[in-house]
């Protein structure tokens, strides 16, 4: 057998397995249909003895814009779609066992986590207080592109880990959420062309890398080319660059996202929608560089699910990248938008307009 021939089998092989094991996978719920296409766990939310508050990252964030929609009678906690957790064969699907077994290593987990003292616990308490949380999240990822396709819209109050690949983590994302979710869309939902929208400040090098030279995922990517990853390589597989420089305001902002959806709309044309929707674009978060409003935080996402809604295109939004106390607020403010304007509906289910 040539050397080709065996790379071809070896492919058939790895793709006939990864399908075993997205439709054996029980990450796709059966939600009943009273409850909102909102997805969050307490799970969510990582707390041990203090040492989350050692990232920028606020780890109670996904939890207080719940609160947030809950005590405005936006959402009924009732009505939220609690998630279950990815196993092990869920995150083969797209992960390699060598970089599983990496995260057995604390020393590993405060790599990609950029919080050193991790490295110091018991790598059981690591999974347990740090990478099950993120697990949860994923599975959250994952229905989320269920329900989209089910109810036209989703959202994941967490996820967005648009950093990890394959088989590489870090930037604070541990498991590649957006690539999974995919991958289960394109198995599961018979989908066969993705669009991630990707508005975190930060460059989703992470997708980028996983969907490298695949026709079937456009991405379009709204980045500071001036900040973290710097991931040349990944700049490559990204059909639609938007580069927006540190310092960049509100009315610079929207008027380029604009021109780049009316660009996305021309080039392509998909049946799933992925928004990664980083509130780390905010005026004064301290690693995003750009000076948008909240309100411009509002009015993009907006622009994003009409977007999709006038071209009748599911949708999903994860929340990703937002290193202030205020995204939170931003972020149920921005949801509260969605539902006044009509794009997403959470009146009939327990909420109100």
């Amino acid at each position: 057998m040539s050397s080709s021939s065996s790379s071809s089998a070896s492919n058939t092989d790895a793709e006939t397995l990864r399908r075993k094991r997205i439709n054996s996978s029980k990450l796709y719920l059966d939600v009943n249909p009273s409850k909102v296409p909102v997805i969050y766990s307490s799970y969510y939310d990582i707390s041990f003895l203090g040492i989350e508050k050692l990232h920028p990252f606020d780890s109670s964030n996904w939890g207080r814009i719940c609160r947030f929609l809950i005590s405005e009678r936006y959402l009924d906690k009732n009505s939220i779609v609690e998630p279950s957790e990815a196993s092990t064969d869920d995150l083969l699907v797209v992960h390699t066992e060598a970089y599983l077994n990496s995260l057995k290593n604390s020393m590993n987990v405060a790599t990609i986590t950029e919080v050193p003292p991790v490295a110091m616990l018991p790598n059981c308490l690591v999974q347990m207080r740090v990478l099950s949380p993120f697990r949860r999240q994923v599975g959250g990822t994952i229905v989320a592109g269920k329900l989209a396709k089910e109810r036209g819209w989703a959202i994941n109050v967490g996820g967005g880990f648009h950093h990890c690949c394959s088989g590489k983590g870090g930037g604070f994302c541990a498991y590649a959420d957006i690539s999974l979710c995919i991958h289960f869309a394109f198995v599961r939902l018979n989908i066969s062309r993705v669009m991630i929208i990707d508005l975190d400040a930060h460059q989703g090098n992470g997708h980028e890398r996983d969907f490298a030279d695949d026709g079937r995922v456009y991405i379009m990517d709204m980045y500071n080319p001036q900040i973290y990853p710097f991931d040349m390589t990944a700049r490559g597989y990204i059909n639609q660059k938007v580069e927006v420089v540190s310092g960049t305001a509100t009315d610079e902002y929207l008027k380029k996202l604009d021109k780049a959806l009316e660009e996305a709309g021309r080039n392509f044309a998909p049946e799933l929608i992925v928004y990664n929707a980083g509130t780390d674009i905010l005026d004064g978060d301290p690693l995003g560089g750009l000076k948008i409003s909240p309100d411009g935080v509002v009015q993009r996402d907006e622009r994003v699910f009409r977007f999709a809604r006038e071209r009748n295109i599911p949708i999903l939004m994860v929340t990703s990248g937002g290193y202030m106390k205020s995204s939170a607020r931003v972020i149920a403010d921005s949801i509260i938008n969605l539902s006044k304007k009509g794009l997403i509906d959470m009146a009939s289910q327990g909420g109100r307009k």
